[in-house]
């Protein structure tokens, strides 16, 4: 059985230091211990984390400049907030999670791999009442729809919002229209790329506020 390294390395990832890999190997066993007590992901081979959870990080890594601050939004399992502070130590990332024992989890976790980030059990809509974020990473925890009832107060705070989707995207932007939930928002795909050993191609969208720009 191909070890991280080697699973990274045949899929031709950019994941070049060993430090990095060295965390992330500590961190998915990490989350497989405590994956034992507490539902918190469904990938627990290198083969499923590398083709699904570090290949839509990566992309979403590639789209956020130096130094900006980060909420990830409903964090589960830790990606794709845990699995960027890890691949980007530059940004400033804060991990939400409602779920009281799933946060617990994640801070365990953050702890034995000594990963910087904040990490609060709560909704994300009810820290971007007090807090503001260069950007908000969002991936399975809804559709387009509830993510714009979720944010309708509070676009500014997120800032830009990269939300990892698969090829229905589409029917999501469409339902969440005939609901009329697009009026404040734009929504652009800044990314398309394949899943490796699927027969389908992931997507980011960036959604934000009409007219958002940040100061």
């Amino acid at each position: 059985m191909p070890n991280l390294k080697e699973t990274i390395e045949a899929l031709e990832l950019p994941v070049p230091e060993e430090k990095i890999c060295a965390q992330l190997s500590a961190y998915c066993d990490a989350l497989w211990k405590a994956n034992e007590t507490v539902n918190l992901t469904r990938h627990t081979t290198y083969e499923k984390f590398v083709a699904r959870d570090l290949v839509d990080t990566i992309q979403v890594s590639r789209l956020i400049p130096a130094g900006k601050t980060v909420l990830d939004m409903g964090s589960g399992g830790g990606v794709p907030g845990m699995v960027l502070a890890i691949l980007r130590p530059d940004l400033e990332m804060t991990l939400s999670e409602s779920v009281g024992k799933k946060c617990v989890a994640l801070e365990a976790i953050a702890k034995e791999i000594k990963l910087d980030a904040e990490i609060y059990n709560s909704r994300a809509e009810k820290l971007l009442e007090d807090f503001s974020y260069d950007f908000t990473t969002v991936r399975a925890v809804g559709p387009i729809h509830k993510i714009c009832i979720w944010l309708d107060e509070v676009w500014s705070s997120a800032g830009k919002i990269l939300a990892i989707k698969g090829p229905n995207w589409k029917n999501e932007r469409n339902e969440a229209a005939e609901k009329g939930l697009l009026k404040k928002i734009d929504i652009e795909v800044v990314a398309e790329y394949p899943s490796p050993g699927a027969d389908w191609n992931s997507f980011i969208l960036q959604i934000s506020a009409k007219g958002y720009r940040k100061k």
